[in-house]
C-alpha cells in the first residue's frame, strides 16, 4: 500500500480550514505539502507487512560461530525509536527498545535489529503492538522462537493533553518461547533491559 501524498495534502488543508485558519496565508501555504512529505517518511512502515520487513532485513550469519545447543542470549538495548498512537495520532517519544533472542542456527547483524525496531515504529501503532511486531519479525528472521522485547516510552496523548502527566512512562514487555517459560532467563533479560 503506497502512501497517498495528494490525499494527505487535501485533508491537511481541510484540517487547517476546520481549525479556523487560512491555508493560503504565508506561513501555511506549503504546510499541506510539508506534512504529506513528513507523513510519507514517518509512516513508511505502513507500506510493509511484518513478513516484508523480515525479508528486508534478513541478513544473518551462520558460519561465524557455533550457536546450536546453547542458550546464549543476544541483547541489543536502548534502541531509540518514535511512533504515533493510532488513537489520537499523537507522538510516542523517548522510546527505548531492548530486543533479545536466543540464536538457534544463525545470528542477525546487530544493525538489522535496530532497523527492524525503527521500521515497526513507523506505523500508526500501539506500544503493545510494536513489541509483538518486533518479536514476530525477529522470529521470522532468526528462526528462533525465543525472543523478548522491552519498550519504555512517553505518550504525548498522556503528557501534552488530557491528564497531562508529563513524567508518566509506559513499559511493555513481549516474551516468546523460553523467555516466557524460563523464569531465570526472563529475570536476566528484564534486569539487563530495565533501568
Amino acid at each position: 500500500m503506497a502512501i497517498d501524498k495528494e490525499a494527505i495534502k487535501k485533508h491537511i488543508e481541510g484540517i487547517l480550514v476546520a481549525l479556523g485558519d487560512d491555508p493560503k496565508r504565508e506561513g501555511l501555504k506549503e504546510t499541506p505539502d510539508r506534512v504529506a512529505r513528513m507523513y510519507e517518511e514517518v509512516f513508511e512502515g505502513m507500506n510493509y507487512t511484518n513478513e516484508e520487513i523480515a525479508q528486508m532485513f534478513e541478513k544473518t550469519f551462520e558460519d561465524d560461530l557455533s550457536v546450536s545447543g546453547h542458550d546464549d542470549m543476544v541483547l541489543v538495548k536502548d534502541i531509540d525509536i518514535f511512533s504515533y498512537c493510532e488513537h489520537h495520532l499523537a507522538l510516542m517519544y523517548d522510546m527505548k527498545v531492548s530486543v533479545a533472542y536466543l540464536p538457534s542456527d544463525k545470528v542477525l547483524g546487530l544493525s538489522k535489529i535496530a532497523r527492524i525496531c525503527e521500521m515497526v515504529g513507523k506505523r500508526l501503532q500501539l506500544q503493545e503492538r510494536i513489541g509483538t511486531d518486533i518479536a514476530e519479525i525477529m522470529q521470522l528472521i532468526s528462526g528462533s522462537e525465543d525472543v523478548a522485547v522491552y519498550i519504555e516510552g512517553t505518550h504525548s496523548c498522556m503528557s501534552a493533553r488530557g491528564i497531562k502527566k508529563t513524567q508518566a512512562n509506559t513499559v511493555t514487555t513481549t516474551l516468546r518461547g523460553k523467555f516466557e517459560t524460563d523464569d531465570t532467563l526472563k529475570m536476566h533479560f528484564l534486569m539487563q533491559s530495565g533501568k
